[in-house]
């Protein structure tokens, strides 16, 4: 199975910046798509940002478009969102989310991590 932790949320101010950092651990073939997903109270989960096995393409919410960088460290199987020019409406539980096989030849899986809050309040 994938394991999925999630750090680096908490309170920040609007306009400012803040990393969240997103680790695979366990026992599997290869974690392929990463990304971030977002999800409010009474809200369905949206993405965030998301990037492919190389790092070589991502994708974006038009709402954090030039605020928001995904990147990962495919050897080290991680993967960060740097969040800058904050806004209230920011705020949300974000989620990591990464696709992979358990062994060759499966059918590639979907997994999530357990979220952390973000806060952008005054």
């Amino acid at each position: 199975q994938v394991q999925l932790v999630e750090s680096g949320g908490g309170l920040v101010q609007p306009g400012g910046s803040q990393r969240l950092s997103c680790a695979a651990s366990g026992s599997f073939f290869r974690i392929y798509s990463m990304g971030w997903y977002r999800q409010g109270p009474g809200n369905e989960r949206e993405k965030v940002a998301t990037i492919t096995t190389g790092g070589g393409d991502t994708n974006y919410a038009d709402s954090v478009k030039g605020r928001f960088t995904i990147t990962r460290d495919s050897a080290n199987n991680a993967a960060y969102l740097d969040m800058s020019s904050l806004k209230p409406e920011d705020t949300d539980v974000y989620f990591c989310m990464a696709d992979y096989r358990l062994r060759l030849g499966e059918v590639i899986k979907r997994t999530w991590g357990q979220g952390t809050q973000v806060t952008v309040s005054s």
